[in-house]
């Protein structure tokens, strides 16, 4: 995992595949987050951000970029990948274990969460406002 931090600002690059990524986002967003809120907040957020990150490196083939941000409105958090399919929330049946529950969380658990198409592939995001932190 590559990537640079400001006090503001994290973003990584994360390797295909790479499932160490995971832990290693949650423990940036963290060092970002110290200041931030509440820390039932900021692990709200690290939930968040893990589910993002898992989705994006098991269901594509591809690496994937994370940005957080910290601004005056709240956190920002994306993940990009390079895969056109467009993530949906399900409901996870009993067949699929611990699976298919990750958008359902930061479908509830966020402020405000979308996906944003790139010309190649999209960006899966979330909000956390301050007000709520």
């Amino acid at each position: 995992m590559k990537g640079q931090a400001s006090a503001d600002r994290l973003r990584r690059t994360l390797g295909r595949a790479d499932l160490r990524a995971v832990p290693e986002s949650r423990r940036a967003l963290r060092e970002l987050l110290r200041h931030w809120g509440t820390s039932e907040r900021s692990v709200v957020a690290e939930l968040l951000t893990s589910e993002l990150v898992t989705n994006a490196l098991v269901h594509t083939d591809h690496e994937a970029v994370l940005t957080a941000t910290l601004g005056p409105r709240g956190l920002r958090v994306e993940v990009r990948d390079f895969v056109d399919r467009e993530p949906r929330p399900r409901l996870p049946s009993i067949d699929d274990g611990t699976h298919g529950r990750g958008l359902v969380l930061v479908e509830s658990l966020a402020d405000g969460w979308g996906v944003r198409k790139h010309r190649v592939g999209k960006s899966v995001w979330f909000e956390l406002d301050a007000d709520a932190a």
